[in-house]
């Protein structure tokens, strides 16, 4: 993992998790929590480059999600909002 511009800044957010974000801008970049993820750093896919070369290849968190996002893929979708006729 590589930041190319900008210095990090560091939050514990938890016990047990640090959030690391742009110290300039104040993006949120990463999330680690040695203790529940060892080795693991969660990467806002939001930063990317090109988030189209990481798809997405499970659902996580789901206990904690709410019930309406079960099938939310099949709800209608618009390439903008509100759409235009």
């Amino acid at each position: 993992m590589t930041t190319t511009k900008g210095s990090l800044k560091a939050y514990s957010s938890s016990e047990n998790g640090v959030r690391e974000f742009c110290a300039g801008c104040g993006t949120g970049l990463f999330y680690r929590n040695a203790k529940m993820l060892p080795g693991i750093v969660d990467i806002q896919t939001g930063t990317l480059d090109n988030p189209d070369q990481l798809p997405a290849r499970c659902n996580i968190q789901t206990a904690e999600r709410l019930s309406w996002l079960v099938g939310a893929d099949d709800l209608p979708s618009f390439e903008r909002y509100p759409p235009h006729e």
